[in-house]
Parts: structure tokens; C-alpha cells; sequence
């Protein structure tokens, strides 16, 4: 290779494979179609390699082009990157953080936390969303939130994150709904002949995920946890809910717990999650530090909030 290629040839290729073809990568590019083609032919000159197969109707991958195009998607995400940071820096802040609270979360000390920050920070505005199931994730990955208050898959290198707190979910009934004795011995099969109570999957592409399902139960859905809970509590349904939203219907015996040996319930983990590969701005840093600063005391105020600890009967 005479010349090495240049980002705007590996920019002109990625689009090309992405859109389909030299003329829509053109318009996406705002650029001329010869400009296009022309980046294309250069950059399969120096590499002597034929990265496309012009022969049908859409441009397509050759075996070697697929190959190159995944190592290139890499270099073309750290260089945009970069660039995001460089632009981060040269501001000083960032105009705009996205946070998702995912449906794991207590929102009043949840967002409390967040208020407190922002009113220090307000040329910084705060993009708030809520989601369910596997949308928090979705979104970090989609690279559409900069920070989640959610469960992650703690495996998975992509992410860092700060453990908050517990949250204990039981399956829950109102008083009378069943027509047999409430116990510990329960089984799932007993309560499929009951409507179940679920949340939906706000995830847009990801494969859904099933948390608690009794197969060929008659399933009710719902958008978010207080629905739920409001469901349940008519008698309209039953399901499992997050023990701080149901603790104080627990206690006035409006709600009975039916966790035992076959239906145990679970633990999940509320942690603030973000994208160990990716660059963060000034700000998205001092709010990570300020999160992790105050885990401690938030992890106190939830367990004395509720009896995170105690048994669900």
C-alpha cells in the first residue's frame, strides 16, 4: 500500500454496507455517489481486497469484506468516541445526561438521589426514562442512556457498576382471592387456573425475557409496578412484587404472602450500571463518584425503610 486509507474511506465503506448501496450511503453521507464509490474503490485498492460484491441488485459483503468491516466497526465506534469526549471536554459539561430507572428501583429515594445531584449541576439537564424487564439494558447497549439504576448481568466486561441495595420480590395475593387455604406448600400448578399479574418488556428489539411465569396461566399485563400491585390487591390477578411495594399491605393483612418451598420468590440486585468501554464526560464522572459515595447511605435508608431481611410470611 502506497498511501495508508484514511477514516473517511473506512466512514464511506461502513456506510455503504449499512445502507445498502452507494447511493443511499451518499445521502446519508451527504456526500456525491462518485465521491462514495470512489472512497470504496480506494480503500479496496490499497488493501488489495474486494470488500463488496457489486453483482446483484444490493451491494453485499464479500467473505473478506465481512471480516475486515467487523475489526473496522470497532475502530469507527472508538474514533466517534473520542470525538464525543474531545467535544465533552471542550465544553466543560456535558449539556445532557441520560439516566433510566428500571422498575427494580424505590423511586422516591432513587430519584431524591438524582434531584440532589442535578440542582448542583444545571447546566447539565437531566433525560429521564423509565423502563422495564430488559429495556434498561437495551437502552445502555443501544448506547441511548449513559447510566441505568436497574440489575445487570455482572459477568459481562462491557460494564461497571455500583451495588445499591436488595430488593426482595415475593408472590403476593389478596385477602380471599384463593379458594383454598393460603400456605407455605403452594404449588405452581395450584395457581394456574389464576390470573398472573405481569410486567411488560418495555425492550423494543432484545428477546424477551420471562421472570415468574406459571405456563398456561392466563396472563394479565401491565406497564409498571404500581398497576401491578393495584391488580393484585383488587383480586383481579396475583404475581410477584418488589417487598417495599407491598410491605405495609403485608402487615394490615390486606395482602398474604404465598412464598414457600415451590414458589421461594428471588433477590435481585439494584446497582447503577454504566458502559466500561465507553468514554464518559466531566460530568457523567462526578455523578458515577457521587453515586458511589452515597451507595452506603442509600443502602441504609432502603434497608430501614423496609424489612428487606425479613421472611415474607
Amino acid at each position: 500500500m502506497n498511501n495508508p486509507f484514511t477514516l473517511h474511506d473506512l466512514q464511506c465503506f461502513d456506510t455503504v454496507v449499512k445502507a445498502g448501496g452507494f447511493q443511499a450511503a451518499a445521502e446519508t453521507l451527504h456526500r456525491s455517489h462518485p465521491a462514495v464509490f470512489a472512497a470504496v474503490a480506494k480503500l479496496e485498492r490499497q488493501l488489495g481486497l474486494s470488500l463488496l460484491d457489486r453483482s446483484g441488485y444490493r451491494v453485499s459483503l464479500t467473505d473478506a469484506g465481512h471480516s475486515f468491516h467487523q475489526r473496522a466497526q470497532s475502530l469507527l465506534r472508538e474514533m466517534e468516541e473520542l470525538r464525543t469526549h474531545a467535544e465533552q471536554l471542550a465544553m466543560g459539561e456535558e449539556t445532557k445526561l441520560r439516566v433510566v430507572i428500571g422498575d427494580l428501583c424505590p423511586r422516591p429515594q432513587t430519584l431524591a438521589l438524582l434531584s440532589r445531584f442535578f440542582m448542583n449541576h444545571p447546566r447539565t439537564r437531566l433525560h429521564l426514562h423509565f423502563e422495564a424487564i430488559t429495556g434498561p439494558w437495551e437502552r445502555l447497549f443501544d448506547g441511548d442512556a449513559d447510566l441505568i439504576l436497574h440489575g445487570v448481568d455482572k459477568s459481562d466486561a462491557r460494564l461497571e457498576w455500583v451495588d445499591l441495595c436488595e430488593v426482595p420480590f415475593v408472590p403476593v395475593v389478596a385477602k380471599g382471592f384463593l379458594p383454598f387455604p393460603v400456605s407455605h406448600t403452594i404449588r405452581p400448578e395450584q395457581m394456574r387456573d389464576f390470573t398472573q399479574c405481569v410486567i411488560r418488556d418495555t425492550a423494543r428489539h432484545s428477546a424477551p425475557r420471562d421472570y415468574f411465569m406459571i405456563e398456561g396461566a392466563h396472563q394479565c399485563t401491565v406497564a409498571d409496578q404500581l398497576m401491578k400491585k393495584e391488580i393484585i390487591l383488587q383480586g383481579m390477578g396475583w404475581g410477584h412484587m418488589p417487598r417495599f411495594l407491598v410491605d405495609e399491605e403485608l402487615r394490615r393483612g390486606e395482602l398474604l404472602a404465598i412464598t414457600g418451598r415451590y414458589l421461594p420468590g428471588r433477590t435481585e440486585e439494584l446497582v447503577a450500571a454504566r458502559r466500561r468501554d465507553q468514554a464518559h464526560g466531566p460530568v457523567a464522572n462526578l455523578l458515577w463518584d457521587y453515586i458511589r459515595e452515597q451507595a452506603p447511605g442509600l443502602r441504609n435508608t432502603l434497608e430501614a425503610s423496609w424489612p428487606a431481611k425479613r421472611k415474607a410470611s
